[in-house]
């Protein structure tokens, strides 16, 4: 799991020499004294291979030993650097001594990790007989996992990546399940049928723990979850649970039982209705675009009804899009300047009141086309660039391809717009151009609201030059 903050707790860190590899860690002490440990492993995309060190652990009672996955500025499995394992005692010794130091016996320890991390909470389990493993998506052939994914992980573990080495990492597992006598440890193995892993590298594997007395599998049969890598985002809530139990003495027994089952496309309207008529502070209500229609990329806009909201704050994937005034009956519209890539998006909104408070959230879904092809600048044809004109009246006249009309302005100053008639248009504003130098912008505008680059024509009015004439005609150089 990646981190995006560091945890609220306050962490300790430090490098053990006293085995074969240094091996560095963070700590943190128990709320209240908690008699029990947690030691947690890391996954691939683990920031600075710590794992779950970005905050879900600080509501966890116990002590938690991170232990980093860096060796040689690479990841071992928590096994071993060109085939010695000297990484792996080096971790158990670790271990060890926060056991020991902390006064715990090994029902009061439990391996807790996520894929790599997963794996490694089985091994130090089962291996050296700690109470608890929570291992969650794990694979149980590490050497084909290498290969076929991490091939620097690979090099670092293996040496030389040769076919027997990869056999030799692949039977570790199973061997040690097969084999180990900790049979009575607590084993809670999270999976998913969703996890692209799980037909290769867990389920021909679960009748290992046949002999387990203790052993508990658990499916997040979710249909959020996408593959591996969103597993264990699913399934952290109850997780987190399983792990607080563990930390209170607790070790539920369930055999095999299967989560998730979510239906995101259910009809939520009779819901939805209720809430509606009961809310203090109703939520937003979106009215356009409506479910199932889609939204050209280019022209994606939100609007609804927000009763009692000053405005309504948008959201997508945790961040600010922006927000959207209300009036006087509570309407209320947001167009996005910039073009949307095509896809489907999940929009959260809320309503905020002018004393700050907020509505429930809303959800909205909008799915999105390919955005139109830009305008091209629409093109002047009269007056030629840097002509002089008679003046004081002066027509401009043009094309403009697809376009609907031009608007034209000087710098900020907005002069007016022409209707766009077969491809072309022409202006002539009823006031007099004044003497002198005008550069005139003209942009092309679709139906669809699109908006060109603006075209140019700079011309020179020449009232000005006759003006200045006729003085030195009266008056001399």
């Amino acid at each position: 799991m990646s981190d995006q903050t560091r945890p609220s707790r306050p962490v300790v860190e430090g490098r053990d020499d006293s085995g074969p590899v240094p091996v560095e860690y963070r700590f943190s002490h128990a709320r209240n004294g908690t008699r029990h440990l947690v030691v947690v492993f890391a996954n691939f995309s683990a920031r600075d291979e710590y794992g779950f060190s970005n905050g879900v652990l600080d509501q966890v009672r116990a002590n938690i030993l991170w232990i980093r996955d860096l060796f040689d500025g690479g990841n071992t499995y928590y096994l071993c650097k060109d085939m010695d394992f000297g990484v792996e005692r080096s971790v158990a010794a670790l271990i060890a001594r926060f056991a020991h130091a902390l006064g715990l016996t090994a029902d009061q320890v439990t391996m807790f990790g996520g894929s790599k991390g997963g794996t490694a909470a089985l091994q130090f389990a089962l291996r050296h007989g700690w109470g608890n493993a929570l291992a969650v998506v794990p694979q149980f052939r590490i050497g084909t996992a290498l290969h076929e994914r991490r091939p620097a992980a690979a090099a670092l573990m293996m040496g030389q990546v040769t076919p027997e080495k990869i056999a030799a990492l692949d039977a570790v597992m199973p061997e040690l399940v097969a084999g180990s006598p900790h049979r009575n440890t607590n084993v809670y193995l999270v999976t998913s049928p969703q996890d692209e892993h799980y037909g290769r590298q867990v389920a021909p594997y679960v009748d290992l723990f046949r002999d387990y007395p203790n052993f508990n599998l658990v499916f997040n049969d979710s249909p959020l979850i996408t593959g591996h890598d969103t597993v264990t985002a699913r399934t952290l809530p109850p997780v987190m649970g399983l792990l607080n139990l563990l930390v209170a003495g607790i070790a539920p027994r369930f055999g095999q039982v299967r989560t998730g089952g979510e239906q995101p496309d259910r009809d939520t309207a009779p819901i939805d209705a209720l809430l509606a008529a009961t809310e203090r502070f109703p939520r937003p209500r979106v009215t356009h675009p409506a479910p199932g229609t889609t939204v050209p990329g280019h022209a994606v806009a939100v609007g609804g009804h927000a009763p009692g909201a000053a405005r309504v704050s948008i959201w997508l994937n945790g961040k600010y899009m922006g927000s959207a005034q209300t009036d006087a009956e509570g309407r209320w519209e947001r167009r996005f300047s910039r073009p949307w890539e095509a896809g489907e998006y999940t929009l959260k909104l809320f309503g905020v009141a002018a004393d700050g408070e907020q509505s429930p959230r809303t959800r909205h879904t909008l799915t999105v086309t390919e955005p139109a092809p830009p305008l091209a600048a629409p093109v002047v044809t009269e007056p030629a660039d840097h002509s002089y004109v008679p003046g004081p009246a002066v027509r401009l006249t043009g094309h403009a391809i697809d376009a609907e009309r031009v608007e034209l302005a000087i710098g900020d100053h907005a002069l007016g717009s022409a209707p766009v008639e077969d491809g072309l248009w022409t202006w002539q504003p009823a006031w007099e151009w004044r003497g002198g130098g005008h550069t005139v912008d003209v942009r092309a505008v679709a139906p669809d609201g699109r908006v060109s680059p603006p075209g140019q024509v700079t011309f020179v009015v020449a009232g000005a030059l006759a003006r200045n004439a006729k003085l030195q005609e009266r008056y001399g150089d």
